[in-house]
């Protein structure tokens, strides 16, 4: 039997299957709430449970401690009603009315950008483009009914191709798939578009944007994005990776900053090589945004890297002056099997 949720905020409603989550209900009906992960990792789509009973799947405590589901908080991607609810949380907007749906894909073309790094250019069928804001990502079902999500790395505007960027993780099962064994014009099979990374154009704030490894992904989705629309919006980007080989399309970077005269790019190494010959800026790159803007609070923050990044981030930017509101992520979480 299915039970109905109501958004104390808004008064929306909306009813939830015994088989999904309330996110995936609220995505499947077009409410859109907060999310990032829709596995338990991030903590995004957390909600205040004001009334009902819920089963949470298996979550990470850093997504939400105890302590925080004591004092009745819900984890909205693992949550299962039990019962009709009542839920606080704010809705986002700027979606659209943009739902996801299943398309085929074909891999046009695999591209080594760094040594553990590919990119992934598929092209969907003539008839399908896709529908999605830059900065979103996609999901690929697999056989086994798994899902791997990865963010589109390219712009609306330039949907000839979806460019993945994946990240070759030891043992990784997908991952190692993609990098050893998957082969041009293979088809794949994915669910798309998700996600609340995108870039908020009712705003003039100037953006602040950090990248972790591929978390450059889909915060190159939404430059290009405003590139393309001459958004006239102050592009600060900063760029963290540990060695000089690892900032890769750094070269892509540098040339957004020295044609258009709104964009600061600063990438900064944690770990540089002797053999990098490095003059650049060093240490955490949370941390090279705190050092240069010691108040935050006439600026916009996308971050997008993993999820410790992220929720530091968070933090620290929140407490030099960053507006809540304004911060906006999208923390990278891998999986093994």
């Amino acid at each position: 039997m299915s039970h109905q949720v109501t958004i104390k905020n808004s008064g929306h409603t909306f009813d939830v299957r015994p088989s999904q989550t309330v996110l995936s209900a609220a995505i499947d009906a077009g409410i859109n709430l907060p999310y990032g992960c829709r596995n338990g990792a991030c903590g995004s789509c957390k909600a205040k449970l004001v009334s009902g009973k819920v089963h949470h799947n298996d979550y990470q405590g850093s997504a939400m401690t105890d302590a925080e589901l004591a004092a009745g908080n819900t984890l909205l991607c693992c949550a299962m009603a039990l019962e009709d609810l009542t839920i606080e949380c704010r809705e986002v907007g700027g979606l659209a009315g943009i739902k996801p749906r299943i398309l085929p894909a074909r891999v046009a073309k695999k591209e080594q950008l760094a040594h553990d790094v590919i990119a992934l250019h598929l092209q969907l069928p003539a008839s399908e483009r896709l529908q999605f804001l830059a900065g979103q990502y996609i999901e690929f079902i697999l056989k086994d009914g798994k899902r791997r999500a990865f963010s589109i790395a390219n712009a609306p505007h330039d949907n000839d191709f979806l460019q993945l960027h994946i990240r070759v993780i030891p043992n990784g099962v997908f991952s190692e798939y993609v990098a050893n064994e998957l082969q041009e014009k293979a088809i794949l099979r994915l669910e798309a578009p998700f996600g609340n990374f995108f870039l908020r154009e009712n705003s003039d704030k100037p953006a602040i944007f950090v990248a972790g490894g591929t978390g450059f992904a889909p915060v190159k989705g939404i430059i290009e994005h405003m590139l393309h629309n001459n958004i006239k919006r102050e592009i600060i980007l900063y760029r963290g990776a540990r060695q000089l080989p690892d900032l890769y399309m750094h070269d892509l970077c540098e040339k957004w900053a020295e044609l258009m005269p709104n964009v600061t790019y600063i990438p900064v190494l944690s770990e540089p090589l002797a053999t990098d010959n490095w003059q650049g800026r060093t240490g955490l790159v949370n941390q090279a945004v705190l050092d240069d803007y010691k108040d935050l609070s006439v600026y916009q923050a996308y971050v997008c890297g993993a999820p410790g990044m992220c929720e530091v981030a968070h933090n620290s930017f929140v407490q030099q002056g960053l507006l809540v509101d304004e911060f906006f992520s999208d923390a990278f979480t891998f999986a093994m099997k």
